[in-house]
């Protein structure tokens, strides 16, 4: 009763401002359409509404619309996303279900910041640890629709550093509190003139968490600059530096998940499981306009990476240090009479990883948690990533645009065991992909369009999965390999105010990557079969203007899925013709923005995900949930020079009891059963403040 009423005095608040506006100003429409976008992540830059892909932006106004901790609820607006949180740093990306069964954290997908790899050379992806404060913007590719990323079978996600567009010189500060002990700060300046900008901005986030052994802390420092070399040069320079230690809950079985939520695995609460790092990420990038033809950019980057974890059955304690450098060149000129852009570029990470794994003698530490014991394995891995890319895009008549293009990848593993006398030492490097595309574009009226494409894409195996029980490199396991189909309309309709998309998929992988667990805390990567993942993706998104005082965006979206294997033998199990374990069969997506002159904003985001199955033969499944999350903001102005926001919020409105991620085939040990389960927040709180004076 007492949640019920916060709520109704929330939304109370939220009217009776509401009642007021007609005494203010006129609102700050946004009149740009959602098709009339640019996508700068591409080589070849170009509209939502003319390129041959399936690709969502997300602005910097609806990533400050959620609650700054997290991107879990931004990106699962996205048709086609479905991100998974266990907790803060225990999460799993999946796009168009590539990657679900990948049993921890995220694979298959490829993630940049201002075109530098935010994957690492092994293709695994952490996008928790970046701090919201800094982003400026994402944009989604979704599917192998982009060959100038190589090693992204699921798609690609683009982070955009927080632009200055104007001349200004400023100073933020800002609080958020909320329930389970949250507590986030920041502290940002700016400045930027005709030539030059730059911004950093310092944050330090906490939360306990709702459940036990899963207190949180990361302090972040960014840094991003741009300087104006000449009329035709520009030099820019970005940095992220994080600290973290965040505990561990881990996965609990399903009677714990239905009569305790908030407990943690018993072995990992009682090893207080832990990890932490620090690491830094550092790029330097560089562009030059030679002709009104001809342009070049190319980015060289460093990332490093120091990590300590403490887990029941061992500690790892692991170094990564990487290197390597992007770059491309564009050229504008006519083939055969018709306008054409080429753009050849190439990208290549040279990776060193060392890990060392300690015994945990946490049982025989007086319960005061892990405590590292004697080296019992130290290896040291190099890869090397390189791909080259090649696009073109032709302007056949006035109406159609043909895409195309073809990368080259190669991805090589060498591996050192130092523990053992022997010293093993092991090669291998994957045969070189070839990974071709084609897409057509047809304007089929003013606003409307209709597309198709054709795509082959790839990933490699991380090199958990490409290890043998024994450690060793499984030289017989070959990357994923797969075919996407497209098509799909993108309209616009009432003058522009009203952006739909309707989008059809089928992706045939090939040589499936499978994990198979031989150890409670082990899994072995091999090559089953085929799975295909068809499914249908939409979007309606309408701007509205109720009156010279109010702005309303509603939208909808959503994507109905049938992900299957089509041919998966185990060994002695036949799961062919089963659905994909960890991914739901339907996402649908509702939301209402809402801008008003007088300075207060509200928004109010509904998601419904459909079940998911836990395992391979489908014979257990998690019911299907819905979220609802509220925000509220109010904005003002002190003396014109200090700007104040006032904000509050409430996630998971509904007190809804889900998963809010779960283990695909989790296996019990012994007598423990099988932990599948990550429970979700219920409903919780925040609110907070930010002042920004502006010199």
């Amino acid at each position: 009763m007492v949640k019920k009423q916060i709520l109704k005095d929330f939304l109370f608040v939220v009217l009776v401002l509401l009642v007021g506006v007609s005494v203010f100003g006129q609102v700050k429409k946004d009149t740009v359409s959602l098709s009339e976008l640019v996508l700068t992540a591409s080589p070849i830059r170009n509209t939502i509404q003319n390129s041959a892909v399936a690709v969502s932006v997300i602005s910097e106004k609806e990533i400050n619309q959620a609650d700054g901790v997290i991107l879990t609820p931004v990106l699962n607006k996205i048709p086609g996303v479905y991100m998974q949180q266990g907790a803060l740093n225990t999460n799993r990306i999946t796009i168009r279900g590539i990657g679900a069964r990948t049993q921890y954290g995220t694979s298959r997908i490829k993630a940049y910041f201002e075109r530098i790899p935010l994957s690492d050379a092994e293709g695994e992806t952490v996008l928790e640890d970046i701090d919201l404060e800094a982003l400026g913007g994402i944009e989604i590719i979704k599917g192998p629709n982009s060959t100038s990323f190589g090693a992204g079978l699921g798609g690609v996600i683009s982070l955009k550093a927080k632009q200055l567009n104007q001349e200004t010189t400023f100073a933020k500060s800002g609080s958020t509190f909320g329930s389970f002990g949250l507590l986030k700060q920041i502290l940002s300046v700016g400045s930027a003139d005709s030539n030059s900008s730059v911004f950093a901005n310092y944050s330090n986030l906490q939360q306990d968490g709702y459940r036990a052994n899963s207190d949180y802390n990361r302090q972040s420092l960014n840094l991003f600059a741009k300087q104006q070399l000449s009329k035709k040069s520009i030099l820019s320079f970005f940095s992220i530096a994080t600290r973290l230690k965040a505990f561990i809950p881990s996965s609990i079985s399903e009677n714990a998940f239905n009569n305790n939520p908030k407990s943690a695995a018993a072995t990992w609460l009682a090893a207080k499981g832990y990890e932490s790092y620090d690491k830094l990420l550092a790029g330097l990038g560089f562009e030059h306009q030679f002709s009104e033809s001809w342009s070049a950019d190319i980015s060289l980057f460093s990332n490093l990476k120091n990590a300590y974890e403490a887990r029941p059955f061992d500690i790892l304690e692991d170094k990564t240090k990487s290197a390597g450098f992007r770059s491309k060149v564009n050229y504008l000129d006519y083939l055969f009479t018709l306008p054409n852009i080429i753009s050849v570029g190439t990208e290549f990470i040279t990776e060193n990883y060392n890990f060392s794994l300690f015994r945990n003698l946490y049982q025989s530490n007086s319960g005061q948690g892990s405590l590292q014991g004697e080296r019992f394995a130290q290896m040291e891995q190099n890869r090397r990533y390189w791909n080259a890319f090649f696009q073109m895009e032709t302007k056949l008549s006035t109406k159609l645009n043909l895409e195309s293009g073809i990368a080259f990848n190669t991805t090589h593993y060498n591996q050192a065991d130092i523990f053992s006398q022997l010293g093993t030492k092991q090669n291998y490097s994957f045969e070189s992909i070839w990974s071709p595309r084609l897409g057509l574009s047809y304007k089929i009226a003013d606003g409307k369009n209709i597309y198709a494409s054709l795509s082959k894409g790839f990933s490699i195996p991380v090199v958990a999965e490409t290890l043998t029980a024994e450690g060793q490199i499984n030289t017989d396991l070959k990357p994923e390999i797969g075919v996407n189909y497209e098509a799909g309309f993108k309209g616009n309709f009432l003058g522009r105010k009203l952006y739909t998309e309707l989008i059809f998929y089928s992706t045939q992988i090939g040589n499936l990557l499978v994990a198979r667990r031989v150890a409670e805390d082990q899994y072995v990567g091999i090559n089953a079969g085929e799975s295909s993942h068809q499914g249908i993706e939409f979007l309606v998104n309408y701007k509205f203007d109720a009156n010279a005082n109010i702005q309303l965006n509603p939208y909808f979206s959503g994507t109905i899925t049938h992900f299957k294997f089509k041919d998966f033998v185990d060994r002695d199990t036949d799961f062919s013709g089963k659905l994909l374990p960890a991914v739901p069969n339907v996402q649908l997506n509702a939301g209402l923005d809402l801008v008003t002159a007088m300075g207060l904003n509200f928004n109010a985001s509904y998601r419904y995900t459909g079940k998911r199955y836990l395992d391979d033969a489908n014979l257990k499944e998690t019911k299907g949930y819905q979220l609802l999350d509220v925000k509220a903001s109010y904005v003002f102005y002190i003396l014109k020079k200090l700007k104040m926001e006032i904000n509050t919020g409430v996630l998971n409105v509904l007190n809804e009891k889900y998963a809010a991620s779960i283990l695909p085939n989790a296996v019990g040990f012994g007598t423990a059963p099988a932990r599948y389960y990550y429970s979700g927040n219920p409903v919780n709180y925040y609110g907070g403040f930010n002042a920004v004076y502006t010199f």
